[in-house]
């Protein structure tokens, strides 16, 4: 058994684990996994992250609407618009008004996942009033921000400086210099699998500069099996392959990082 593993990002109410959900996560704790902070990324999925947090002691929530959630129709696949768009007509704010109650549970530890992705055709200006909404909300309920960056990473960065919220850039592709600033401000640094795959030449460098302190392990699975099982489905287990690599990087045996990196995820969540 390998741990004790922390999942800071999992997505287990994904339509990839409907057959065995509960089968899975069943297994997990046997597997080494201590912890999983499960994400929503609109109001559709949060009473589902939920029933998992209540469901397991070891689970516990992130609720937030994703700049995906913001695509329109038709730019969607066959599981149509989130309900960010098909419920709220694009109207986030009324969207996060409705997600306020969510926040009283103390099994949800975090805002998120949001932030800003230039990758999918959502207006920027869109994304942008709704990740500032979001940050100024977490630092309205104390709790930390689970931050989402795809080739953003100038815009992303600039809200941080400025608002300083707590929490974690999840799945960082920055570079090392920005990782050792954000983390310089208090941020966690995330990484899962995409950091083991060849070419992955940024994160290595971001993992080298930074202290093991500042980092925490992730999956965001059903996604990014890391090496040498990239292609698979993904689950919080797998990550015994990212923290063997972190290891090997910085010379230090796995269980340090598996701890230290648990460590630093129960105390980013208040736990």
């Amino acid at each position: 058994m390998t741990g004790p593993i922390f999942d800071t990002h999992a997505h287990y109410s994904a339509r990839a684990f409907d057959a065995d959900r509960f089968a899975l996560l069943d297994s997990l704790p046997d597997k080494g996994v201590v912890g999983v902070c499960e994400q929503a990324t609109h109001s559709g999925d949060a009473p589902r992250v939920l029933e998992l947090a209540h469901r397991y002691p070891w689970v516990v929530a992130a609720i937030g609407i994703h700049p995906e959630s913001l695509l329109p129709a038709a730019d969607c696949g066959e599981e149509g618009p989130a309900p960010t768009v098909s419920v709220y007509g694009g109207d986030w704010a009324a969207e996060m008004r409705a997600l306020m109650p969510y926040y009283d549970d103390p099994k949800v530890v975090a805002v998120g996942e949001c932030g800003l992705d230039y990758h999918w055709p959502v207006p920027k200006d869109a994304q942008l009033a709704l990740f500032e909404a979001e940050i100024r909300l977490a630092l309205e309920l104390d709790k930390p921000i689970i931050v989402h960056d795809r080739q953003a990473h100038a815009d992303v960065y600039a809200l941080l400086k400025k608002y300083r919220p707590k929490g974690i850039v999840h799945c960082y592709s920055g570079s090392a210099e920005d990782a050792v600033q954000l983390a310089a401000q208090g941020l966690y640094i995330g990484f899962g699998g995409a950091c083991t795959f060849n070419g992955a030449k940024r994160a290595a460098k971001a993992i080298d500069a930074l202290p093991l302190d500042a980092i925490v392990l992730e999956t965001d699975c059903p996604y990014m099996a890391p090496e040498p099982v990239r292609g698979t489905r993904c689950d919080s287990s797998l990550i015994r392959y990212v923290g063997a690599y972190i290891a090997q990087r910085k010379a230090l045996e796995p269980e340090e990082v598996f701890r230290t990196t648990a460590a630093n995820a129960r105390r980013v969540f208040g736990l």
